[in-house]
């Protein structure tokens, strides 16, 4: 195999920390530190093909399913601590990481080897009338920022990723994951170095807390982009501190629409499973809408179906009146404030809002969207159109769970996270998102006049 080894001391990655009195000029250098080393060892490996990268990935697969056991340990006291902590169900399930999902982890680093390679893709070409061969190609972005919480699996999706895009990682998991992700990174870090590539191409900035993200936030022109995923305080905060260029991944308040022509055998299991699957991800259903002319038989039964999970809902007060009504076992029913239209609950908690057509329920989705992911449950092929036509968001799903909005499920292997905003990429972000382009001229001579 190729050698990628950079001539950086990978020593930057050992510079002891606990000598370090958190002053803000000491974790700055040693963040840009790791940044410089990070971008000398991308510049090396940015050259690898497709198969000598394919080989790490499958080194990485191997080893993670070989060090399952004790990455879950690591992982065991992460729970412990956080559930001493007081931390909730959903973000508990999100922070779980046990041998059976360290090796659907690996089964996805093997899927992600097995994808076509974006680096060196033609986007576009032509001859200019002068005779200049012009080609846009897909390159490596560089090295990638990545500030998230209590989502352990992300370290190995970041570190995958970037390998196949050629692009070098500078991880911060979050306290909450810290024994979790330095017992992955450690895994990673070696695999790398044993397949003649240097290990500061993925590196971790958990052990300088807080102070190590702040930092990377500041690193501009050492980190090239910036990706926070978690709370929408979490990532206000790294949009609003960072000079580093930022894309902007959202919360998920998501929706689903019931229209009046909806097939309601579709619907219970659709919602069903968008709300309780697994509460503590951005892509579970948090919002309810219900067309007015079948919302008096439609709630119950939709109703009912929820109680048996023991959602709570959150009902406006048309919607309420007709379950109160309903006298539904078990059912938990509270009246909707102001404030739930725009929370995104994490929790079996759950928003039922009656409207009168899709019109409305566009309006209400825009007002109170994170622009994540919404569902239209129709039969009505003009009413379908209208509301994608309509809605704002990432990702529109017609008849479908919205726990679909996901890198593996679209089929890219894994995802960096799934973006809201509009510049460059948007919804579940893959290798081609973790790519930029560059301008490729071949003359013979030519001069400008």
């Amino acid at each position: 195999m190729t050698t990628f080894n950079s001539t950086t001391d990978h020593s930057v990655n050992n510079v002891e920390t606990n000598n370090l009195k958190g002053s803000a000029l000491d974790i700055d250098d040693l963040v840009n530190a790791r940044a410089d080393a990070a971008r000398a060892a991308w510049r090396v490996f940015s050259h690898a093909d497709t198969h000598a990268k394919n080989k790490v990935l499958e080194n990485m697969a191997d080893a993670l399913e070989l060090a399952a056991g004790d990455i879950a340990k690591a992982n065991a006291i992460d729970l412990q601590e956080a559930q001493s902590r007081g931390m909730d169900a959903g973000k508990l399930d999100r922070l779980k990481f046990d041998e059976e999902r360290i090796k659907k982890a690996a089964q996805s680093v093997r899927n992600i080897a097995q994808l076509a390679d974006p680096v060196g893709e033609v986007v576009r070409g032509y001859t200019l009338p002068n005779g200049i061969q012009l080609s846009q190609v897909r390159v490596p972005m560089g090295v990638m920022g990545m500030i998230y919480e209590a989502r352990p699996n992300v370290t190995i999706d970041v570190a995958a990723l970037c390998i196949k895009s050629g692009n070098a990682a500078i991880v911060r998991g979050g306290s909450a994951a810290l024994h979790t992700n330095q017992a992955s990174v450690a895994v990673i870090q070696s695999v790398l170095a044993t397949s003649n590539v240097s290990a500061d191409l993925i590196q971790s900035v958990d052990d300088l807390g807080r102070a190590g993200a702040t930092a990377m936030m500041h690193a501009h022109g050492r980190i090239d982009v910036l990706v926070p995923r978690g709370s929408a305080k979490l990532i206000a905060a790294v949009v609003k501190e960072s000079t580093v260029p930022v894309i902007e991944t959202g919360a998920g308040n998501v929706h689903i629409y019931v229209d009046k022509t909806a097939d309601i055998t579709k619907a219970i299991p659709i919602i069903i499973n968008a709300k309780t699957q697994r509460v503590g991800v951005c892509n579970a259903a948090e919002k309810l809408l219900v067309h007015s002319d079948i919302a008096q038989e439609f709630l119950p039964q939709i109703a009912a179906a929820l109680a048996e999970h023991k959602v709570v809902l959150h009902a406006d007060d048309k919607s309420y009146d007709i379950l109160q009504a309903a006298h539904i076992d078990y059912l938990q029913l509270e009246h909707a404030t102001d404030e739930d239209w725009g929370r995104e609950y994490l929790s079996l908690d759950m928003g039922v809002k009656i409207v009168e057509d899709s019109d409305e329920a566009a309006d209400h989705i825009a007002r109170y969207s994170t622009g994540h992911t919404e569902t239209i449950i129709a039969e009505d092929y003009g009413t379908i159109q209208r509301f994608i036509a309509s809605v704002d968001s990432a990702v529109v799903m017609v008849n479908a769970s919205t726990r679909f909005t996901d890198g593996g499920e679209f089929g890219f292997g894994a995802e960096l996270g799934i973006s809201t905003q509009k510049l460059h990429a948007r919804g579940p972000m893959g290798l081609r998102e973790m790519t930029t382009t560059k301008w490729i001229g071949y003359g013979d001579g030519q001069i400008r006049s």
